[in-house]
């Protein structure tokens, strides 16, 4: 496993991006090995095998391509200026407004997931376990100063931490993860709960309702309490999910079949983190763990394989629209391997695809594709600053 922890999306006044001439463009380069000579307008960032494009998010042309070996990832810092890259070695930070990767870098051991919210990034090294907390606005002069917390054992983990300077933790070690540890601010336990087998991922909703989710469902803690939600399956694993914190139900992937290489659903899970209610939508088409979003009005966003978007009204559990986007693609069995890949910023989805090295914008209220560019490599991991 190691499935990314997707994007929250910005307010819906980001905007749509356009078109614009060459000789209005922000970026100073549209090629391999340019020199920004501004700062990146609303900054996108792919990855390719080799490297590091950041986009300028209004005109979709390329303002830097910077060279970096191995499978990197990226994630949102939180801070509307930077992404911090995992790397072999840890979290490296990326300047993506002045389109430039810094020599500074969190040692972590296996990076995995980066969680912001309430105004504090949190990272998890898989390799130790330990969970490293920081202000992502101190970023730009070297490290910021960092609170770390461990936990009993290394795994693949989450952590997130609340306002109140609680702790919300993934359990687990090599060979299983059961469930999530709440500890205060001084560290001493508030909760436990051990009944959510391959816990996995998380998503922030209304009143900082934490979701994670398990092959047998999902954990909410809220004010103070564990709830599991039970999936309508005996195995019905939840293991990607997106939230929104004005809302409090919760979009999430679903899978059923436990011996499957890969298993391609054509369900998502809409978790109500309030009354614990889950329901299943069939969406007519399979997806990938990088197909999930959410819109400015809380509206969930799944990129099928059939190429369309589609548009979920999450009170009422049901496909509310469609758009095509790109040609119908099948998603690769190795999860390292590029697919198309979906980010959501405002009322802005943007939609790579790696089979024809091309990015769009597309309008979530309306499908219309705004903007469209050829990318120098094939994109793989896509991400942005969020600019709201």
């Amino acid at each position: 496993m190691g499935h990314r922890n997707t994007p929250r999306p910005a307010g819906r006044h980001a905007a749509l991006p356009v078109l614009l001439a060459a000789g209005l463009a922000v970026s100073a380069c549209g090629g391999q090995g340019g020199t920004t000579a501004e700062e990146v307008t609303d900054a996108l960032v792919a990855t390719y095998d080799g490297g590091i494009l950041v986009i300028d998010g209004e005109t979709l042309e390329v303002a830097e391509d910077i060279p970096l070996d191995g499978f990197n990832r990226i994630n949102p810092a939180g801070d509307g200026e930077h992404v911090l890259v995992s790397t072999s070695s840890g979290f490296r930070v990326l300047d993506a407004a002045g389109a430039e990767l810094s020599g500074d870098e969190f040692e972590a051991p296996e990076p995995g997931h980066v969680v912001h919210h309430a105004g504090r990034t949190v990272l998890f090294s898989d390799g130790t376990g330990e969970i490293t907390v920081f202000d992502p606005d101190d970023l730009g002069d070297g490290l910021p100063d960092a609170e770390t917390h461990s936990t009993e054992h290394a795994h693949h983990g989450v952590a997130v931490e609340l306002e109140n300077g609680e702790l919300v933790t993934t359990l687990g070690d090599e060979e299983e993860r059961p469930g999530i540890q709440v500890r205060d601010a001084d560290g001493a336990e508030l909760a436990r709960a051990e009944n959510c087998p391959g816990v996995h991922g998380e998503a922030a909703a209304r009143d900082e309702a934490v979701a994670v989710g398990c092959e047998d469902g999902m954990l909410v803690y809220r004010n103070g309490e564990i709830t599991k939600i039970d999936s309508p399956d005996d195995y019905g694993r939840i293991g990607n999910q997106v939230g929104d914190e004005e809302s409090p139900l919760v979009l999430g992937d679903y899978k059923t079949d436990p011996d499957a290489e890969l298993e391609r659903p054509e369900e998502v899970s809409v978790v109500d983190t309030g009354n614990g209610d889950l329901e299943l939508v069939d969406l007519g088409t399979s997806y990938s763990f990088r197909s999930l979003g959410r819109g400015p009005d809380g509206e969930g966003l799944v990129l099928g394989t059939d190429g369309a978007l589609h548009v979920i009204d999450m009170e009422a559990a049901e496909v509310a629209d469609s758009f095509p986007v790109i040609d119908e693609w099948k998603e690769p069995v190795e999860w390292q391997e590029a697919r198309p890949t979906l980010f959501v910023r405002g009322g802005t989805a943007y939609v790579t695809d790696p089979r024809e090295n091309t990015l769009r914008a597309v309008d979530t209220s309306s499908g219309e594709v705004r903007a469209k560019s050829e990318l120098p490599e094939a994109p793989n991991e896509f991400t942005g600053l969020k600019t709201g």
